[in-house]
């Protein structure tokens, strides 16, 4: 069985030196899960009133329930993800590597960074604390800039 790493374990190439790292934030974790457990709370109301369920309330505590449960079960690994910038690429979790010169596109997705290869490819840097400053840095480690 292969361990998963959410920290990158990619080796430096000569002359690569790792700049800044991209962790995940915990109250950008909580914040964004608590909003998803008021989501849900909603929604599930919601259904239960249109189904003609007397008991409309369980659909919150349902929702809460999930949330909750998601949460507390992911936050370990959630929290525990980063990225390495370094002056050539950014490293990821799992052998993720790009090449700077590969990054098409960043985008902010609510609180994650998502990044856009000149191939198509996605990734994401979740659960950022300033997402503006965190795509700057990249940019900035793009053109030889300082971070």
């Amino acid at each position: 069985m292969s361990e998963h790493r959410m920290t990158p374990n990619t080796p430096l190439a000569e002359g690569e030196q790792v700049l800044t790292s991209f962790r995940a934030d915990r109250a950008t974790y909580v914040r964004t899960n608590t909003w998803m457990a008021v989501v849900a709370m909603g929604g599930g109301m919601v259904i239960l009133w249109m189904l003609g369920n007397p008991h409309v309330w369980a659909g919150a505590v349902g929702g809460l329930m999930a949330v909750a449960v998601r949460a507390f079960y992911l936050m370990s690994e959630a929290l525990s993800e980063r990225w390495d910038l370094t002056n050539q690429r950014l490293l990821g979790p799992m052998g993720r590597a790009i090449r700077l010169g590969e990054i098409k596109q960043l985008n902010k997705l609510g609180n994650v960074v998502q990044v856009v290869t000149t191939s198509g490819n996605k990734y994401l840097l979740k659960y950022q604390g300033d997402v503006p400053e965190t795509i700057r840095q990249i940019k900035s480690a793009q053109v030889g800039g300082q971070v």
